[in-house]
């Protein structure tokens, strides 16, 4: 059964424009810095390969998480930095040209892997250590989102992101 957003969100994802994998980075251990990654396998259920969360709580909707490469730079205007490195905001993937926000409750195919997005990211007190004294409140709203992976597959950078019909289907 679906809930009153889902059913909103989902009315409006046939116009939801392709995106594209901008960035990948696993946490390979809690507080580790992230590692870059060119192409990582997404495990159904489960997460990254490498990345720590990975098995963690299998089934959990916090598989992965993702920011929009725009909302990294309304980041880094309100921390007033000229850009901002997004391992420093602990996401797994960055994408680009999509209204991430859109994406709530979708799912959403990037390489071989199918994706459902959960929930809003929200930031964590270690954004102030990460971006100076502020930059919790420079995430608010714009800490991206929490997925789940429904099938295992390859994505790499460059891959484009695209929003799946509630069949199943590629719009």
């Amino acid at each position: 059964m679906m809930s009153s957003q889902q059913r909103l969100f989902s009315r409006y994802a046939k116009d939801i424009k392709p995106g594209k994998l901008e960035w990948i980075g696993l946490r390979p251990a809690h507080y580790q810095p992230m590692q870059v990654q060119q192409q990582a396998q997404a495990l159904q259920g489960l997460g990254l390969e490498g990345d720590h969360r990975s098995g963690k709580t299998p089934g959990s909707g916090r598989q992965i998480t993702l920011i929009s490469q725009e909302y990294i730079r309304q980041i880094a205007h309100f921390t007033g930095r000229q850009t901002v490195a997004p391992e420093l905001l602990r996401r797994n993937l960055v994408i680009s040209g999509i209204n991430l926000t859109a994406l709530r409750y979708q799912r959403f195919q990037i390489g071989t892997a199918v994706f459902e997005a959960t929930a809003l990211c929200h930031p964590c007190s270690r954004m102030d250590k990460a971006l100076g004294q502020g930059g919790l409140v420079a995430m608010l709203g714009h800490g991206g989102l929490c997925a789940k992976i429904i099938t295992s597959g390859t994505i790499t950078v460059g891959d484009v992101v695209t929003v799946m019909t509630p069949q199943g289907e590629l719009f």
